[in-house]
């Protein structure tokens, strides 16, 4: 018979719901079991695209010895952590901090494995274990056995185990900030965290570390804004042999386009097959800005076809994104994306095949378990000339030869795609299908971010300036949390940059009123990650670092600068800046991990600007103005345009457009830093000419 699982609307959890374990959800009634049969909790947190999650669930949850062990001395719950980011980012902190304890070496991943009192408090974890020994690791049959005894046995040396990790979770809750005009945060900031990451830097691949080697898109948009800042070519040369190598890679799906998750090698070949929205979202924006920067073509070609990738395989009927594609498809871990040559020899004509199996390197013996994850071990150029054809030809063969692939790939089982939709990482994807629409010129990508806009506000909105964090099955799932707040915050700023529609800024406002009035932590500084008015857990750790989507805090305070730039509302800033400022040591020091806040550092540390363009009706520039934008990398500025500025009464926007008119009958841009504006500029020539050099580098 199924079990409790079978009625969630999460299909991680249905995966789970024919097991002999008496899974329970995460809630009340798990716990108040627990108290009145005084057992231990076993808490399994995964989601539903982890391939060592279903790797355990075959092994050990459908095993009715297992099972049984579970179910006579535990009370196992089972939790998304996707559906609840909370839960499960509380209890991996709980088991590093365990691991420190106990001197284990601290890391983490999933599924994540915890053991905790009836009150929900930690006592020791881990992450996969097998069925037999291996591996150096106990079976999970012996550490639930181990676990058992020592409950029956030594439980008050388990309790006091479970209260000083109790402890030391609240104490990582009360950091807090130096004021702002108390730091020195300074361009040496930036630099010392470029430091950071070069020495993690690989020069021959590119990426950060030797494996597995995960695509860090947010570091690298912060190094594509220091290389703007400064001029040195060493940053670029750091973002471009990574964009290069990630594309040629197995990482890269060549026949669909998009991402999949990391490379388990240092070289970008051999990838962890499932393909995350919010991984595809930043990598598009990326790729988007790596191509406005530096004029190549090649990375135009590659944020197309990721977001065509989102569109074609990822959107739903009702106009979110879904959450992502699993690694394992019923032929096994990466089987739908792996080819041999005599798969390919089936489907195109045998000289082409020939050509496809040498650009792609698809051989006899394969590069993963037999069969060949497609990549590009030499460049165009090379190819081409080795089989006797122009660059541009090959090109144009290899995208035929892709094309007829992709159909022949779509008839075998494909990997399963989790529907839930959340709110965070769509609000990423409508960031880049703005750029998308800006960059590429291509207006599907705009609508389909209005689409998401108008399914958030059918689907996920609970009441005013209230949101839901996920929908799935039809229904909205818990309350938004801080990242959801201010990552959609930042979404409806990129939308009324490209459409200038003022309610999008307006929605924008009213969203970080919600942040400061329900998560900020006044006497402490910085965000917490639960809405205060809710807090349910054991503890509410406050994160600056990213995981691996931005960091709540820093986007809370990217949103907040930019809105109180435009509103010219100080508490914005204010916040903004003590947060981004008073952590600015710690994002130097640690490099990795700080993308975002680094992001916000080099915005704050400026120069920023506000573009405040009114257009003329007469001589109206919007039709030309996306296309000088495509070819323009302009970071540190924001957009913003009206053709009639006196119809903004009562928006927000009013401010930002108080005195500024269309001059002479011509579209008039004025440029402003803060409260001080340079003197307008006149007339789409002088306009586009004043845009370019905002685009170039500050220290050519």
């Amino acid at each position: 018979m199924p079990n409790r699982l079978a009625q969630q609307t999460s299909l991680y959890l249905r995966q789970h719901a024919d097991n002999p374990v008496d899974w329970h959800p995460w809630g009340p009634e798990a716990f108040e079991k627990a108290r009145q049969e005084d057992k231990p909790i076993f808490l399994s947190v995964g989601y539903s695209s982890c391939h060592w999650c279903h790797v355990m669930e075959r092994e050990s949850f459908s095993d009715p010895e297992t099972a049984r062990l579970l179910n006579q001395h535990f009370v196992p719950i089972k939790v998304d952590r996707e559906e609840r980011p909370d839960v499960d980012q509380l209890y991996m902190r709980a088991l590093q901090t365990y691991q420190h304890l106990a001197g284990q070496p601290v890391g983490g991943g999933w599924p994540l494995s915890m053991f905790l009192t009836p009150q929900g408090e930690p006592i020791l974890g881990g992450t996969y274990w097998p069925p037999e020994p291996r591996y150096g690791m106990p079976s999970f049959r012996q550490v639930l056995e181990q676990v058992a005894r020592l409950w029956r046995e030594n439980r008050q040396a388990l309790l006091n185990q479970a209260r000083q990790i109790t402890q030391l979770l609240r104490h990582q809750t009360q950091w807090s900030l130096s004021p702002a005009e108390n730091s020195s945060a300074q361009l040496d900031d930036l630099l010392r965290a470029a430091e950071a990451m070069h020495r993690a830097w690989d020069p021959h691949w590119g990426g950060f570390g030797h494996g597995p080697k995960f695509p860090h898109p947010l570091e690298l948009r912060f190094l594509l804004r220091l290389w703007h800042r400064t001029g040195q070519s060493r940053w670029l040369q750091m973002i471009t042999l990574t964009l290069d190598r990630m594309a040629a890679g197995g990482i890269y799906d060549h026949l669909g386009g998009g991402f999949h998750r990391y490379a388990v090698d240092g070289r970008w070949l051999v990838p962890h097959f499932e393909k995350m929205l919010y991984d595809n979202a930043m990598l598009a924006t990326l790729y988007l800005e790596a191509y406005q920067a530096t004029g190549e073509e090649q990375y135009a070609t590659v944020a197309r076809e990721t977001l065509d990738y989102l569109l074609r395989e990822m959107q739903l009927p009702e106009g979110g994104f879904a959450s992502a594609q699993d690694a394992d498809s019923p032929g096994g871990e990466g089987a739908y994306y792996v080819w041999t040559p005599q798969e390919v020899e089936a489907v195109l004509e045998p000289q082409l095949a020939q050509w496809f199996c040498y650009v792609y390197d698809i051989t006899p013996q394969g590069n993963f378990e037999g069969r060949t994850v497609l990549h590009r071990p030499k460049g165009w150029q090379e190819a081409a000339a080795v089989l006797g054809m122009e660059p541009r030809e090959l090109q144009r063969k290899m995208a035929a030869a892709r094309r007829k692939l992709l159909l022949a790939r779509a008839q075998r089982p494909a990997p399963q795609r989790d529907d839930k939709v959340i709110l965070s990482w769509n609000a990423l994807v409508v960031e880049a299908m703005c750029s998308g629409w800006v960059v590429l010129g291509q207006k599907r990508y705009y609508q389909a971010a209005c689409q998401v806009a108008e399914f958030v506000q059918q689907h996920m909105t609970l009441g005013p300036g209230s949101l839901a964090h996920s929908w799935a099955g039809g229904e909205p799932g818990p309350p938004a949390f801080l990242d959801d707040v201010a990552t959609w915050a930042n979404a409806l700023l990129a939308l009324h940059q490209v459409d200038w529609h003022p309610r999008w800024v307006d929605e924008a406002l009213e969203l970080a009123q919600v942040l400061l009035e329900h998560f900020y932590d006044a006497p402490q500084g910085g965000f917490f990650y639960v809405d205060r008015r809710r807090q349910e857990l054991l503890a509410d750790p406050k994160d600056l670092t990213d995981n691996p989507t931005p960091s709540g805090n820093a986007m809370a305070a990217w949103v907040l600068w930019h809105l109180g730039q435009i509103s010219g509302q100080e508490k914005f800033l204010r916040v903004a800046e003590e947060l981004a400022l008073g952590s600015a040591p710690l994002a130097a020091r640690g490099g990795l991990g700080y993308g975002q806040l680094l992001l916000v550092l080099d915005l704050i540390l400026g120069p920023s600007y506000q573009l405040v363009l009114v257009d003329s009706l007469q001589h109206p520039i919007r039709p030309k103005l996306r296309e000088k934008l495509a070819r323009c990398f302009l970071p540190r500025v924001f957009l913003s345009g009206s053709a009639a500025p006196e119809k903004l009464t009562g928006s927000v926007l009013e401010e930002l457009f108080q005195g500024k008119k269309a001059q002479g009958g011509q579209p008039t841009l004025f440029v402003c830093r803060g409260t001080q504006c340079e003197a307008p500029v006149v007339g789409q020539e002088a306009i586009f000419s004043r845009i370019e050099q905002l685009s170039h580098p500050l220290k050519a």
